[in-house]
């Protein structure tokens, strides 16, 4: 039987996790990151693949750091045949990655090499792209560099956030984990270089990316809102304070108003001015210490002395 060692941390490695274990294969270990405080009472929670693995009575190490680590010499004793990573968070030093006999490969959610790095989700959102997808690569050194065994890809939909594609992308990768493996094994696999030529990258997002830029146009407003939804989520500044946007739809109206301004105000939307002369529908929201909310219930209440001229954005005027 062929022994794995599994590495992940949030929801989208946990059915990539599950489905080795129903597999014919061996998870002898698994490899997340350590527990972090959640919420506002600062609760120390465990990462969803930990939860998984321990409700499966699998061995979990949580090394802050697993390069130099006693964990990592507990791994690298437990003589893997395969290492599979899928979201981990670290990167392997190379004395694991050359311990097990068939290498170690992850399974990244996008379509290398574009979007290399932590965030490849919300990027493909953020800049618009018609299609993302899976790829499962061998592992080295380099960031996301390594050779490609195979990859599917997906379509993005209007509707589509960082929640949906998330969970459509890690239904993908394992299906697509499953088949590759039995190819990979066999040795039925011709690994395909990257091209560095067409390499993009995802670094994580940094909390200044959050905020809107009224001077893109209303697409780009929603692929940011959407591309950081339901997190980090995209804000914007009114009188100084945060007003998160959950839900926007881009108009197709034209308006010479100044972006950032509010142009209209109805019953269940409100009207903003982006770039390129483009307008904005603002359909759900969240005031800051408030839960979020539609536009009609923040119109009757935190939101009631809004007024159309008024300017949302950096300076809150």
């Amino acid at each position: 039987m062929i022994k794995i060692v599994f590495m992940g941390t949030p929801a989208f490695s946990v059915p990539i996790l599950e489905a080795l274990i129903d597999s014919e294969y061996e998870v002898i270990a698994v490899v997340t990151q350590p527990d972090r405080p959640v919420g506002r009472k600062k609760t120390l929670t465990a990462s969803p693949v930990k939860a998984a693995a321990v409700q499966h009575g699998l061995p979990v190490f949580q090394p802050e750091k697993i390069s130099g680590s006693s964990e990592m010499e507990a791994l690298i004793a437990l003589e893997p045949d395969l290492i599979i990573t899928a979201a981990f968070g670290q990167f392997l030093p190379q004395k694991l990655l050359s311990v097990p006999k068939y290498g170690a490969i992850n399974v990244h959610a996008s379509l290398l090499p574009k979007y290399r790095g932590g965030a490849p989700v919300h990027y493909a959102l953020m800049k618009g792209e018609k299609e993302t997808g899976v790829s499962i690569m061998y592992m080295e050194k380099k960031m996301d560099a390594g050779d490609i065994l195979s990859q599917k890809a997906l379509d993005i939909t209007r509707n589509d956030d960082v929640g949906t594609l998330f969970d459509r992308l890690s239904a993908l990768g394992k299906d697509l984990l499953m088949d590759t493996l039995p190819k990979l094994l066999a040795g039925d696999i011709t690994p395909v270089k990257q091209n560095e030529e067409e390499v993009t990258y995802s670094t994580n997002i940094k909390r200044e990316e959050e905020l809107v830029d009224w001077t893109k146009t209303a697409a780009e407003v929603d692929y940011q809102v959407r591309g950081m939804r339901p997190w980090p989520v995209a804000y914007t500044l009114l009188e100084g304070s945060r007003l998160k946007l959950w839900d926007v739809t881009p108009t197709e109206e034209k308006t010479t108003a100044v972006p950032g301004t509010i142009i209209r105000i109805e019953k269940e939307a409100i009207y903003i001015a982006c770039g390129n002369q483009t307008v904005v529908k603002i359909n759900e929201v969240q005031p800051a210490g408030k839960s979020k909310m539609t536009v009609m219930a923040f119109l009757s209440g935190v939101g009631s002395q809004l007024k159309v001229g008024e300017k949302v954005g950096s300076n809150g005027n």
